[in-house]
């Protein structure tokens, strides 16, 4: 199997419809993209690696283990389209180059298409790939409201600190934040994707949270301002709301641990098979934070 073979084969297991503007996605602005090393993607296909992010470890790691492609999440270089101009003569971005020629493979991105869906539902439907393999990690499936993988009801509530605990625990995490009320007892939990401070959105969520059940927000990206700093004062004033901030990467990467799950099944799709096809394995990142805690006496 070639790694092109291969990489359409994953493509083409997963909707074609994008998740967030409900159109197809377009091959020519997707943001799955061969990030680097398309003048390998004819080789074959020696193994294939998945990782929320291929971060320099990632890279020897898969250089070490003889896999030639790389299904990342994210982009490989630090900025939203992965431009390559504005960072010619950064010397950790052609350190970073260097490394990828030494190894000689190809890194793919797959964002638009594992958010579209893949048939992971038990009844084969369609599920987002990202956060369903977050709801199986935790093993959250069966608490999902609606099927959906963001918004979920807990059969018992379970104290704030507690859960934040089990999430360190279960995700391998350093540790973990936690704003508002860290005793209160939650039960109905969202994920809300991005707090970003946006005025309209954030405050749409407030005023959802403020009117609703939910409890408790495991957030990405959290900002030090609206969203957080309602739920401190929800907390002060007895609301029992907080949220859990876990990180972008951390969040998400269970869902491109759950991706080697899958990809067997979507080159059988293709007619490759099993026998034939290249081996499929997870590299974790890490997690994104390290903790330093200050401890009174």
């Amino acid at each position: 199997m070639k790694i092109e073979e291969a990489i359409q084969s994953i493509r083409s297991y997963c909707s074609d419809i994008d998740a967030f503007t409900g159109k197809p996605i377009d091959p020519k602005t997707t943001r799955d993209q061969v990030l680097y090393g398309e003048r390998f993607l004819g080789a074959e296909c020696t193994g294939i690696i998945t990782c929320i992010w291929p971060t320099a470890d990632i890279i020897k790691r898969a250089q070490s283990i003889g896999a030639n492609l790389i299904v990342s999440h994210e982009a490989i270089f630090w900025n939203h389209g992965d431009r390559r101009d504005i960072l010619a003569g950064n010397r950790t971005f052609q350190a970073k180059c260097r490394l990828l020629d030494q190894w000689g493979g190809v890194v793919w991105r797959c964002h638009d298409a594992i958010h579209a869906g893949v048939p992971l539902e038990a009844d084969g439907s369609l599920a987002d790939g990202i956060f369903f393999g977050f709801a199986e990690k935790l093993g959250w499936l069966d608490f999902r409201i609606d099927k959906s993988c963001l918004d979920f009801m807990l059969p018992e509530p379970i104290r704030a600190s507690m859960l934040a605990s089990r999430l360190v625990e279960t995700l391998g995490l350093s540790g973990t934040r936690i704003i508002g009320d860290r005793t209160a007892l939650v039960q109905r939990i969202r994920i809300p994707i991005h707090i970003l401070g946006m005025p309209e959105a954030d405050t749409s969520l407030i005023n959802e949270i403020d009117g609703s059940s939910i409890d408790c927000l495991l957030a990405m990206e959290l900002i030090d301002f609206t969203v957080s700093e309602y739920i401190r004062d929800a907390a002060m004033l007895g609301a029992g709301k907080c949220a859990i901030h876990l990180g972008h990467f951390n969040l998400e990467e269970p869902g491109m641990e759950y991706m080697a799950e899958w990809i067997p099944k979507a080159l059988a799709a293709a007619g490759y098979q099993r026998k034939i096809q290249p081996s499929v394995s997870f590299l974790p990142m890490g997690d994104t934070y390290g903790y330093i805690a200050c401890h009174m006496s």
